[in-house]
Order: structure tokens, then C-alpha cells, then sequence
């Protein structure tokens, strides 16, 4: 295991609007925040969203299961903040619920908010870490500088 030690910075608190793509408008916040490193949580509703369920096989590189809804569900979400290069990369996992239909997945594009969601971003401050793309596992992995 490696690790960085760091503290925690500012606290955002956002409320994402009907219609608002919920991966877009957080990274829009992070960029003009500059916010490094963080955790973001949220709670509410998405319309629809494409997502990652796991891998079709346990085998690296693994393989992704995509599922994908359009009739609006409940969705309770934690992610991770780290910059890859220049741009922001948040790893979102989120239970996304509707009646007896439920998937636990990484919400990966198309996330459209149904009515509400609100979102608390918690900044890290002194952690050295950014996400690098590692090749045999063919995701951007977390690096730790120093």
C-alpha cells in the first residue's frame, strides 16, 4: 500500500438543477475552484446515466459491464477528486436505486439530474497524488509523488 497524508481544506456544498449533467457540473465546480484533491457525496435523484457494474470477468485488463437507465432513480454517491494531467478525474460510486431494480456501479457519463441532487465537496490539502494511466490495468490509477 502506498499512501500521502494530507488535511482537510474548504467545504463546498452545491445543488445540482433538473437537467444538470451531474459529472459536468462537478467538474466545472472543481475546475474553477482549483480544487486538487477531494471527496465529493452527494444524494438525490438522476433522470438517467450510463454506468460501469463490473467487469464482465475477473481478469485484467477488466473488461466493464455498462448498464443504463432513462426512468429516473434515487442515487446516494462518494467519489474521489484527483487531477490527471490537466483535467479533474472523479471516480464516482453510487447506489442508484428504483423499486426493486438496484445497481451499485461507477457513474462514468450521461448522469442527467432528476429535480435535485445535492453534493458536498470536501477539499484535501498537502496530499501528492494525481491519477496516472497504468497500462496492465488499463485505468488511471492514483500516483504518489514524494
Amino acid at each position: 500500500m502506498k499512501y500521502s497524508k494530507g488535511s482537510v481544506g474548504r467545504v463546498f456544498v452545491a445543488r445540482l438543477e433538473h437537467g444538470d449533467d451531474l459529472l459536468e457540473e462537478l467538474t466545472s465546480l472543481i475546475k474553477k475552484e482549483d480544487i486538487r484533491a477531494g471527496i465529493v457525496h452527494f444524494v438525490g435523484a438522476l433522470e438517467k446515466a450510463e454506468i460501469v457494474v463490473g467487469p464482465e470477468k475477473v481478469e485484467v485488463p477488466p473488461v466493464p459491464m455498462w448498464r443504463s437507465f432513462q426512468d429516473g432513480r434515487e442515487v446516494l454517491g462518494l467519489g474521489t477528486i484527483f487531477w490527471k494531467d490537466t483535467e479533474p478525474k472523479i471516480h464516482i460510486h453510487s447506489g442508484i436505486g428504483r423499486d426493486k431494480s438496484f445497481h451499485l456501479g461507477c457513474i462514468r457519463k450521461d448522469a442527467k439530474t432528476y429535480l435535485t441532487i445535492e453534493a458536498v465537496i470536501i477539499e484535501l490539502e498537502g496530499v501528492k497524488v494525481k491519477r496516472r494511466f497504468d497500462e496492465k490495468t488499463q485505468l488511471n490509477l492514483l500516483e504518489f509523488e514524494g
